[in-house]
Order: C-alpha cells, then sequence, then structure tokens
C-alpha cells in the first residue's frame, strides 16, 4: 500500500462526504450523514475483514460518497423507480470515486478494481464484492435497521431482513448475528430467520 496516496484519497473522501447537508445525530453530536456512515463502513472493514485490501478499504470509504446529490425523491416512487436510482447511484459512486482516485496519482488497475466493487460486481462469486456487501449490511443492520423498523410494517420488515441476509456469507451471517442489537430489532431478525 502507498501509505501517502491512500491517506489523501480517504481525506478527499472525507472531504466530500462532510459536505453532506443531511445530518445525523449520534452519542449527542451532529454528523453529515455520509460522513458518518463512510466511518462506520471503515469501521466494520476493520472488525469484519482487517487484511482487506487497498481497492477494498477504498471502496468501503467511497461507497456512498456524495449520495445526496441523486435524491431519491428524483425517481418514481415505486420498485423500477427504485432500481433504477440504485444502479445510477452505483455508476455515480464509482464515477466520483475514480476521479478523487485520479488526482491522488492511483494506477488505472487500482481504479478499476474499485470501481468494480462499488458496481457490486460478481457478487457471491468475488470475494472482495461479498466482503463490500457484507460490511454493508452489518452496519445497516447495527446502525440503521432499528430506526428503519419503525416506518414499516413487520411483514415489509421480514421481507426487508430476509433479502438482505440473502445478500451476505456464512461469515456475515455470523457476524451479523453477534451484533449488540437492540432487542426489538434482533426478535424481528430471529422471526425473519426462522
Amino acid at each position: 500500500m502507498q501509505l501517502e496516496k491512500f491517506k489523501k484519497a480517504i481525506k478527499l473522501f472525507n472531504e466530500a462526504n462532510s459536505l453532506d447537508p443531511n445530518k445525523e445525530l449520534y452519542n449527542e453530536v451532529e454528523f453529515p450523514k455520509e460522513l458518518l456512515y463512510a466511518v462506520r463502513m471503515s469501521e466494520q472493514l476493520n472488525k469484519f475483514a482487517p487484511d482487506a485490501n487497498e481497492a477494498l478499504q477504498l471502496a468501503v470509504c467511497c461507497q456512498h460518497i456524495c449520495r445526496w446529490e441523486i435524491p431519491r425523491d428524483s425517481y418514481e416512487m415505486n420498485r423500477v423507480g427504485y432500481l433504477t436510482w440504485r444502479k445510477d447511484l452505483k455508476d455515480f459512486h464509482a464515477k466520483k470515486a475514480a476521479e478523487i482516485l485520479e488526482e491522488c496519482g492511483y494506477s488505472q488497475d487500482i481504479i478499476n478494481e474499485v470501481s468494480f466493487l462499488l458496481l457490486k460486481k460478481k457478487l457471491k462469486k468475488n470475494a472482495d464484492t461479498q466482503t463490500l456487501e457484507d460490511v454493508v449490511c452489518l452496519v445497516f443492520l447495527e446502525f440503521y435497521f432499528a430506526k428503519f423498523s419503525e416506518k414499516y410494517p413487520e411483514e415489509k420488515l421480514i421481507d426487508i431482513v430476509q433479502k438482505t441476509w440473502i445478500k451476505m456469507s456464512e461469515k456475515g451471517h455470523k457476524a451479523a448475528l453477534e451484533l449488540q442489537l437492540p432487542e426489538a430489532a434482533l426478535a424481528l431478525i430471529k422471526k425473519a430467520l426462522s
């Protein structure tokens, strides 16, 4: 790993995400939402796959880079609109990340590798793509699921948990069941898996 390049890239990713106008309160401190998400992703990766390679570490940090620039409500509020939005976001994150990595002097090989991961190519077939997806799911379950579950009926939540579970590896499943979750969230997850 070229430490100087890596540090610069992480710094630029964080600077970009710190411009998020959406805020989230965590431990009574207000953070730009996507900056906090990136920190959580990196911390989760360090726990889940401490030996992750450079491209994966970079991809985890810029997974949602500048996400607020493409709001969900700018697409139709239906399944097709949702899927189109998700695809456009992946393309957008990959392009944005590539620009920053290029600015940091990264080789095209690393840029291509990070883009490959952000586009979630070969899920279940590529170990790094799978690790990224596991980390995404773990961060969702640990930090966002409880709040998310306040908005939807139980049957929808069970469906979401089951779809999340399918995307994860066995190692991801094991880590998910070891998360410190609120009682209600854990009960819902167990119900979805039974």
